[in-house]
């Protein structure tokens, strides 16, 4: 059985794995197709409007989609989103005035430039620290003070890299002759550009599948927008190929994601309050950053540049940051081993202490750990478990019912499902060959399942003590009134048309009032007990004897299909035979006799009516003198039928 789960096994992660693919390629084209639609559309609309329209307006476009979607978001995320669309908004009067500046530029020193240029020096800076405190927000609530540090630093390390190469491209323009002034009011959007696409690459490493696509869409926004805001700085003139401004195209397509991009998948949930946790391929991304930069400055002093305090400034900060974030990294590294180690130790005391038996078993079936607690409730020791495969020490007939329960659970894992534990009971071989009653509550657990195992023997021993008490008489051990009453209505169910009808017999003891009150109760009870006895072996093993009370007591007679139904006076005979003989009790010897009346079942008749009449037979073996047999008949009640037997 073993075996075959492994082999199911292997195909439902072969399947599950073929649809993650799938699906991860399905969407990596539809987000690929999505950039080409989006250029596509940008190269259109630069054609048919001016860039200096476009562009701006896209950014005003985007600004109402994020406010748009704020509507439908709550509390923290409403405010991120109407940050970022405030930083859109600023950042389209930006690009409107520094487009109305290069109009203006053959007039350099015009009042329109003197009044124009701080408006947009303005918009770029609102545009900038609104929208890089908005994802600062997002990675200071996610996450430990340690985590959302590295997270900033990580950004850091991409945009000063980024930066560094930005800068040399700018000293290369000026080395050409380009106007440097306008260039460094250009190369201000690339700034925010490469700032903001930093954070968010450092941020997509800490979100779940289902968070990224949007996170994705907008970073390849950013890189749109970068490089149509480095091209405007590089780009003489106009800057068009057959017609087309390449810069504009580029912006234009970065704000036409920019606008969807609220309305993705983790649009939304990716501003959420949640803690993050950075995988590894975010970790070692952080150092990529380091091997750009110092590759664009080598390249740049390579061809003969010249290294100035800026650029110095900013390599050097890469290479700072670098520095502080592998302390920060490994601050946090441990403080998660601290935290892992007091954590282990609670849990450790915990699963120690517990009377419980914890056991983690793997889908395939074998068993991974044992809590010690197995040698105090089982008797045997954690390591005997080790390899071993269910069903452990099972008693057979609840292997099956244990089985299903594994393997519903093992099926929902297969589906990606965490359903609600399932609750199992079954017996248990302990080591000292016993078998224990064991309660055991199966959960999902990462590496498989978990079973939660308590030893409940004392209690069902006390419910079926209870339940024998609820149905048998405490003094001679009979099954009562109740348990016979059921006994009579189970055999009338089954009765089958070809056998003899069951037959109750009526029993109450002559002259015992007599003793009992003479002698005692004790006495009484003795002598009961013992007339329990004897009835119980006058009967055949199939028959029910009971006592209903006092001095009455019951037998049930049932016959097959080759049984004479005349027999059923032969044990009244023995019955009778055996009450009557005398009884030692205590040195005294005690006689009584006993009145018994005899029903036959007919068809259709009731255990309530069968049982009436056998006790109306009885009352009339008592009238008729005691110490007799009276067989119970419809047409004549109280005609006698039996004989006393001496």
């Amino acid at each position: 059985m073993i075996h075959e789960w492994a082999g199911r096994d292997g195909s439902d992660h072969t399947v599950h794995t073929g649809r993650l693919h799938t699906a991860w390629v399905g969407r990596g084209r539809s987000q690929v197709a999505a950039l080409v639609l989006a250029v596509a559309i940008g190269a259109a609309t630069t054609v048919l409007v001016p860039a200096g329209i476009a562009v701006p307006a896209g950014c005003w476009a985007a600004a109402v989609s994020l406010l748009a979607r704020a509507r439908t978001a709550a509390g923290r995320v409403r405010f991120r989103l109407r940050l970022f669309a405030v930083s859109e908004a600023a950042g389209g009067l930006h690009r409107l005035l520094v487009d109305q500046i290069g109009s203006s530029r053959a007039h350099s020193d015009s009042v329109l430039q003197f009044v124009i240029r701080p408006f947009a020096v303005a918009g770029i800076v609102v545009s900038l620290v609104v929208a890089v405190a908005g994802l600062v927000m997002m990675a200071a609530d996610n996450g430990t003070t340690l985590m959302w540090l590295r997270r900033l630093l990580d950004g850091w390390l991409i945009s000063g890299s980024l930066l560094t190469l930005g800068w040399i491209l700018l000293l290369d323009r000026a080395d050409r002759g380009g106007d440097l002034s306008s260039s460094l009011l250009g190369l201000a959007p690339v700034v925010m550009d490469i700032l903001l696409l930093g954070l968010l690459v450092a941020l997509r490493f800490c979100l779940n599948r289902a968070e990224r696509t949007a996170v994705t869409v907008a970073a390849s926004a950013l890189a749109l927008l970068g490089m149509g805001d480095m091209l405007r700085v590089l780009l003489p003139g106009p800057g068009t190929w057959y017609g087309i401004p390449p810069a504009a195209v580029c912006s234009m397509a970065g704000l036409l994601l920019l606008t969807v991009v609220p309305w993705l998948p983790g649009g939304v949930s990716a501003l959420g309050v949640d803690q993050r946790m950075m995988p590894v391929i975010g970790v070692v991304a952080a150092f990529v950053p380091v091997a750009v930069c110092a590759l664009a400055v080598a390249v740049h002093v390579a061809v003969g540049g010249s290294v100035d305090m800026v650029m110095s400034g900013l390599a050097g900060s890469v290479l700072l940051v670098l520095g502080v974030r592998q302390g920060v990294t490994h601050a946090d590294h441990l403080r998660i081993i601290n935290e892992s180690a007091e954590r282990e130790v609670h849990y450790r005391t915990l699963v120690d202490g517990t009377c419980d038996v914890i056991t983690i078993v793997s889908l395939e079936g074998w068993v991974l750990y044992v809590s010690p607690a197995v040698q105090q409730v089982f008797g045997y020791r954690p390591e005997e478990f080790a390899g071993a495969a269910l069903p452990l020490f099972c008693h057979p007939d609840d292997v099956e019912a244990l089985m299903q329960a594994v393997r519903t659970l093992r099926e929902e894992a297969g589906s990606g499902i965490r359903g609600r534990g399932r609750r199992v009971s079954c017996r248990v071989q302990a080591a000292d060959g016993q078998w224990r009653h064991v309660e055991s509550t199966i959960s999902h657990h990462p590496r498989g399942m978990v079973f939660v195992s308590r030893d409940v023997s004392d209690r069902v021993a006390q419910l079926a003590q209870l339940e024998h008490l609820a149905f048998h008489d405490a003094l001679t051990g009979l099954p009562n009134r109740a348990l016979f009453a059921d006994r009579v209505a189970h055999a009338l169910r089954k009765r089958a048309a070809s056998a003899a009808p069951p037959v109750v017999l009526f029993v109450d003891l002559d002259g015992f009032k007599a003793i009992n009150d003479s002698a005692g109760h004790a006495a009484g009870d003795a002598l009961l007990a013992h007339a329990a006895g004897r009835l119980k072996a006058s009967v055949r093993a199939g028959d029910t004897v009971a006592r209903l009370g006092g001095d009455e007591f019951a037998a049930l007679l049932e016959w097959d299909a080759e049984t004479d139904p005349s027999s059923a006076q032969e044990v009244a005979q023995r019955i009778l035979a055996a009450l009557t003989r005398p009884y030692r009790l205590s040195d005294r010897k005690m006689v009584v006799s006993a009145s018994i009346g005899m029903a036959v079942a007919d068809p259709g008749i009731t255990p309530q009516k069968l049982l009436h009449h056998a006790d109306l037979a009885m009352y009339a073996a008592k009238a008729a003198g005691k110490g007799r047999i009276h067989m119970h008949h419809p047409q004549q009640p109280h005609a006698r039928t039996g004989t006393l037997n001496h």
